[in-house]
């Protein structure tokens, strides 16, 4: 690539402003940076979390004056917030960043594999090593964070958050604002309520009802210390 090509890559660049400075909003950074056609010029965060002036040699300013220093005419929002709240607090700030008259950006890994032919929800941040099948749905602002399997006719509704390695079988159904943790399984046709909270390592074998909380016991120390294991 000559320097003409790369200016003119520089110069079609759209300004991105995240809100958060925490790690998810240090990712968001770097994904979009490197893999995206968006340039971050900056972050937001509530006044009362403010406690720097920068990040990444960029400015932070206090959410409460961000259509001042990032007018909505000209920047693409993007909210980078974990799952506090079963994904609450994620939701009602992206609200609130959309009725200031944001456009809200999504990061797709170019190295996930998505084959649906649906458009993906707006402020979703889908790490790499996803596989996304065919005919799969999935709303707005949900994260997938990376290697997890998405089968064919699934559907996955807003503010959800699925971690790592998980499995999401043929045609199922996962409500609005829940959490998936690492290695869960989801057998295929089923549907999840929302407000779900799927443990780690669990396997959903059948419908589940709104707000469940479903989790399997963790591996526990043995009574046997490791200095008496005498084959290892």
């Amino acid at each position: 690539m000559d320097t003409h090509d790369k200016i003119g890559n520089l110069m079609s660049k759209q300004k991105l402003v995240i809100f958060g400075v925490g790690e998810i909003a240090e990712l968001a950074n770097w994904y979009f940076e490197n893999d995206s056609n968006y340039e971050t010029v900056g972050f937001v965060v509530d006044r009362d979390y403010l406690k720097h002036d920068s990040l990444f040699g960029k400015p932070v300013r206090p959410f409460e004056e961000m259509t001042e220093h990032f007018p909505t005419e000209s920047h693409t929002a993007f909210v980078a917030i974990g799952y506090s709240g079963l994904n609450a607090v994620r939701a009602d700030k992206v609200a609130t960043v959309k009725a200031l008259g944001y456009a809200l950006a999504s990061m797709v890994s170019s190295k996930a594999t998505v084959l649906t032919q649906h458009p993906i929800g707006e402020n979703c941040f889908i790490f790499e090593d996803n596989t996304i099948q065919p005919f799969v749905k999935i709303g707005a602002n949900v994260i997938m964070w990376s290697g997890n399997h998405i089968g064919h006719h699934s559907v996955i509704h807003d503010h959800t958050f699925i971690t790592s390695h998980v499995v999401v079988s043929g045609g199922v159904e996962i409500g609005e604002k829940c959490f998936l943790g690492v290695n869960s399984t989801i057998r295929d046709h089923v549907k999840i309520g929302e407000k779900c909270l799927i443990s780690a390592g669990a396997l959903i074998l059948s419908d589940c009802e709104a707000e469940g909380v479903y989790s399997v016991k963790g591996t526990e120390r043995s009574r046997i210390p490791s200095s008496r294991l005498r084959s290892i």
